[in-house]
């Protein structure tokens, strides 16, 4: 049920998307602050969602949709508004297109797949995207518009995000390239079925 607390948390993951926009496109230190304050709760739900229902055995059809649907809104959301205000450094915009083009692609096959009473099983390596990329957007989101802000001796906060959103790349084309082999194959499977019943 939607009531469910696992559920509450996936919407309020959803309900930050405005205010995290909005943390970017005012462009200021202090809006970047808070925006990164709330990015961290939102990829905190993101971990109690589904650690909560498998503990208090609440799993459901609803939160199996909506926690995947919530991550992409929040992912591609990010994404874009850290591109439309410039953030997106060292030709990290690139590796954005990438991550969104996956997302897109293999939500298409997730559906595809449903229609046939199949699933696509999140596989560790996908967990390891999601992960760097939560990370890569907290440092996007905690830079400052011109990259002022330095976090190490080795770059700012928007250079280090930067580099581990490409990092991310890695995970998402693999984790994308298993999925969509799998897709494939069950396609031609079927198609090779309906070919031989005729």
């Amino acid at each position: 049920m939607l009531t469910d607390l696992p559920n509450i948390l996936t919407l309020t993951r959803i309900a930050t998307i405005p205010f995290l926009v909005v943390s970017i496109a005012l462009q200021n230190n202090a809006a970047s602050a808070v925006g990164c304050v709330i990015y961290i709760i939102a990829c905190v739900t993101d971990y109690f969602d589904g650690m909560l229902a498998r503990r208090w055995k609440q799993n459901s059809e609803i939160g199996r949709m909506m926690d995947p649907i919530a991550d992409k809104l929040l992912v591609g959301a990010l994404l874009m508004a850290l591109a439309g205000y410039g953030r997106l450094v060292e030709g990290s915009v690139f590796a954005a297109i990438i991550i969104l083009i996956r997302e897109i692609l293999i939500s298409g096959l997730r559906e595809y797949m449903a229609s046939q009473d199949q699933t696509l099983p999140s596989s560790r390596l996908a967990k390891w995207k999601t992960g760097i990329q939560m990370i890569a957007i907290g440092f996007l989101m905690a830079g400052s518009a011109n990259g002022a802000w330095q976090v190490t001796s080795f770059g700012s906060a928007l250079q280090l995000g930067a580099l581990m959103l490409w990092l991310s790349v890695i995970p998402t084309v693999l984790s994308g390239w298993r999925y969509l082999t799998t897709g494939v194959t069950y396609m031609l499977g079927v198609t090779n079925r309906e070919r031989l019943s005729r």
